[in-house]
């Protein structure tokens, strides 16, 4: 696993004791404040006891956006051509959601509890980090997004087979096109 620095964070527990975990992650140029307001939208019952943890990617120059320097989960070279990834940055990532989800099962929540969410970028890191945890966490939530690095998880055992995955897709999204979430779909049937 790849040394990364620990994420800040907004955090937001239910009143009910916790026993549950999503960690959500924002897409490109947002940070966690983003989808903070979210918790409320949800209307869970008063008796869940949920972590909501939304992190802040750090800040990088993206190569999509002139280089200009953002909080991103990784640098995004082009969304027309997926064969070069920032694979350096991606696993960066991954290694600081991987703490994440590490502090949460010593804080003694199942991994079977929690669940990885995002938006956009966030959701294509959450797809990639929860489909490689060694565990089955308790599912994926991604919006708008994409599997990075797709081509190489054919040739990987996925610790995360059976976990549930939800995907959503905007179909006037005109940032990310709707292919890109339809190849992943099908890459994730094809996968079982």
């Amino acid at each position: 696993m790849q040394k990364s620095q620990p994420l800040e964070f907004i955090t937001h527990e239910t009143d009910a004791p916790v026993d549950a975990c999503v960690i959500w992650l924002h897409g490109l140029g947002a940070d966690g404040h983003d989808f903070a307001g979210i918790i409320h939208q949800l209307q869970l019952p008063e008796n869940l006891g949920i972590r909501f943890i939304f992190p802040h990617a750090p800040k990088r120059p993206v190569t999509l956006n002139n280089g200009f320097v953002m909080r991103a989960w990784y640098d995004i070279y082009s969304l027309n051509d997926l064969n070069e990834q920032d694979r350096a940055g991606i696993l960066s990532s991954e290694a600081a959601i991987l703490q994440l989800i590490q502090q949460q099962l010593m804080a003694g929540i199942a991994a079977t509890r929690i669940i990885l969410a995002g938006f956009s970028q966030g959701g294509a890191l959450a797809l990639h980090t929860g489909l490689r945890f060694s565990s089955p966490l308790g599912g994926i939530l991604g919006l708008s997004t994409y599997l990075p690095l797709s081509k190489q998880f054919d040739n990987q055992q996925l610790a995360n087979r059976e976990m549930p995955v939800f995907l959503a897709h905007g179909r006037l999204d005109d940032i990310l096109p709707l292919s890109l979430g339809e190849m992943t779909r099908d890459l994730l049937q094809k996968l079982g």
